[in-house]
Formats: structure tokens, C-alpha cells, sequence
């Protein structure tokens, strides 16, 4: 097993038999030297810097039906809310202020939030602070909308494929979406030249792992420049709100296992790590991350942000805990990064 993780680090890919292997037949040891392997790659490229993005949550309100999402669209249990673009900048100004360099507006596919309305928000930001990075998570939008957003400032987008299996996808999504339509989406982002980012969630209802082992490898070809991946929280007011969460554990395996097959890319240590497992955070850095993205949304809103189950929105996974963030990487042996963490931008 030990030889299967290093001809993944060496090669940056294996076989599907193989992968399958890896994740059915890992023991602890062997999980250990993964995560060690993964850990040496990442250092190889970032040190130990850890770059920080500020999690601003725009608005609860969405189109779609995901069956997966606390948000969804027939969610009647959910108070909705829409920051206005005066209080996205007051966030980005606290943000500014706690030292990030990176702000990641985040939220639920509302119409409100137009092409107009964003790309005049995103003016402001790069007027008000022009050496700072804007990342987008808005979901799926025409490619003229991408374009628009591209050209307005923003650089970075992350779009989730969720599972790269059709049959799959439908289970989680409404029948209205489609897995083809996602697909294009990312390769309309790429083609207008975002960092794009995808990602999976672990332990999603009915995955298994010839659906992860497909990911993994769909990924491989894709080259995303940002990966996301998390555990599936189930959140109680949804068709899934009774499945059982995915594995912490499954989670930092395949942290390690990305950080292999990408060793350039950015990669977050997620909140919904850190809902599932109380040292998630650090152990997803030790695994081999390399990005947090605390949260700089409006306190009264944070809760209102419903995706899942129990989310951790406090201490070290909020904006004004940075300094304890801080802390709890110095005392893994990182520091936060001043930078604004590029694609490919080497300490």
C-alpha cells in the first residue's frame, strides 16, 4: 500500500482498480503515511503557508431544489435573507482590516443577484481594495453572465460538480438540473480563463466508491486549480435530513489523495470539516490543505446560512477569530499567509 502512495506521488495519477484499492484497504498505518506524503508535497509547493479567504454568505435564497441543500428552494422552515451590497462591503472592509486579501461571496442561485448588481459590487471592491482577490460561488449562470463577472474583477469561481456519475446526480438533484449543464459550466469558466474550482461531497446519500474513484479521476483530467471537498451533514429539513454524515476520516483521505494528483492546487481545509470533527481544521491542513476561508458574514445571518446540520460558525471558523486561527496553526507548525493566495504563486 505504502508503494501504491508512492507511485500516486511520483505520478500524480493510478489506475481506477488501483484507486479503488487504496480507498477500500487503507489501514491506519498506511493512512498515516499518506497524509504524510501529501503533507511533503504541499510544503514542497506552498511551505508553510496557509492562505486565508474571507467567507461572506450573500443571501439564502435559491432557485433550485437540491435535495442534499438546507436552502433549497422548498425549504419553508428556512428564514431567508439578501445581504445588500452596502453590508458585502462592510464585510470586505472588516475583512480588510483582520489582514485578508481574499474575499469568497458565497450564495444560493438568486436572481436578485444579477449581472448589474454584482458587477457593480464587484467595481466597488476593486476600487475600494484593488490588491485583494475576489472569489465567486453563485452556481450555474450562462457563460455571457461568467464573462460579465470575469471582466468586472472577479477571478477565481468554484462550482462543485458533486458527483461526476449521472445516476447519481440525478439522486441528488432536482430533475430540472443536469449533470451535462454543471459540466459545461465549468468548462465555460476555464474557457473565459477563472481559476476554477470543483469538489465533491464525501459520504453524499447512496456514494460509493466506484463514484468517488470516477471523481477522482474526472478531477485528474479537469485540472482544477481549486478543489473543495467536504463531508455530507445531513440538515434536518430536507428529503436527506435522516441519512447518515460522511466520514471525517474518508475526508481527509481524499484531502491527501487530491493533494497527490494536484500538487499546485488550492485546496480548503472546509467548515463542514470542522462541524464534523473538532481538531477537523488542523488535521485537514496536516492532510495536506492549504486554504481556510473563515467567516466574515454578518453574525445575525450566519445561522440563516443553513446548508447543513450544526455549522460551525464561531471561534476559529469566524472572521473575528483570526487570531485564534492563528494560533491553532503555529501549534501544527504553519502561519497564516499575507498573501492573497494565487493559483500557482509560490512563498
Amino acid at each position: 500500500m505504502e508503494r501504491l502512495v508512492d507511485r500516486l506521488a511520483r505520478e500524480q495519477t493510478l489506475p481506477a482498480e488501483e484507486l479503488r484499492h487504496l480507498l477500500n484497504d487503507l489501514d491506519s498505518e498506511t493512512q498515516a503515511y499518506l497524509h504524510r506524503a501529501a503533507c511533503k508535497v504541499a510544503r514542497a509547493h506552498f511551505g508553510r503557508e496557509i492562505y486565508i479567504r474571507g467567507l461572506i454568505e450573500i443571501g439564502n435564497i435559491c432557485r433550485n431544489d437540491c435535495r442534499y441543500c438546507g436552502i433549497r428552494r422548498s425549504n419553508r422552515c428556512v428564514e431567508r435573507y439578501r445581504l445588500s451590497p452596502e453590508t458585502i462591503l462592510s464585510c470586505c472592509e472588516e475583512g480588510y482590516r483582520l489582514g485578508l486579501r481574499t474575499f469568497v461571496l458565497q450564495g444560493g442561485e438568486d436572481p436578485a443577484f444579477d449581472d448589474r448588481t454584482l458587477t457593480a459590487l464587484l467595481g466597488e471592491i476593486r476600487r475600494r481594495w484593488p490588491e485583494c482577490a475576489v472569489t465567486l460561488s453563485l452556481g450555474e449562470r450562462p457563460e455571457t453572465s461568467y464573462r460579465a463577472l470575469f471582466e468586472a474583477g472577479a477571478r477565481r469561481y468554484l462550482l462543485r460538480h458533486e458527483t461526476i456519475d449521472t445516476a447519481h446526480y440525478r439522486l441528488l438533484h432536482p430533475e430540472e438540473m443536469s449533470l451535462e449543464h454543471r459540466l459545461e459550466c465549468l468548462r465555460a469558466l476555464k474557457r473565459i480563463g477563472f481559476q476554477t474550482g470543483t469538489g465533491i461531497m464525501v459520504g453524499s446519500p447512496e456514494q460509493t466508491v466506484d463514484h468517488i474513484v470516477k471523481d477522482l479521476l474526472f478531477m485528474r483530467e479537469f485540472r482544477p486549480q481549486m478543489i473543495g471537498i467536504g463531508p455530507f451533514i445531513p440538515q434536518h429539513d430536507t428529503p436527506f435530513g435522516t441519512e447518515p454524515a460522511g466520514s471525517a476520516e474518508r475526508t481527509l483521505v481524499l484531502i491527501s489523495i487530491l493533494r497527490l494528483m494536484h500538487p499546485a492546487a488550492l485546496i480548503p481545509s472546509t467548515t463542514a470539516l470542522a462541524t464534523l470533527s473538532e481538531e477537523g481544521r488542523t488535521r485537514g491542513i496536516l492532510a495536506g490543505a492549504n486554504v481556510v476561508m473563515p467567516n466574515l458574514s454578518p453574525p445575525a445571518e450566519r445561522a440563516k446560512y443553513a446548508l447543513y446540520e450544526g455549522k460551525a460558525a464561531s471561534g476559529a471558523e469566524a472572521a473575528e477569530g483570526v487570531e485564534l486561527l492563528r494560533r491553532q496553526l503555529e501549534g501544527i507548525g504553519y502561519r497564516i499567509s499575507p498573501s492573497r493566495g494565487d493559483y500557482g504563486e509560490r512563498p
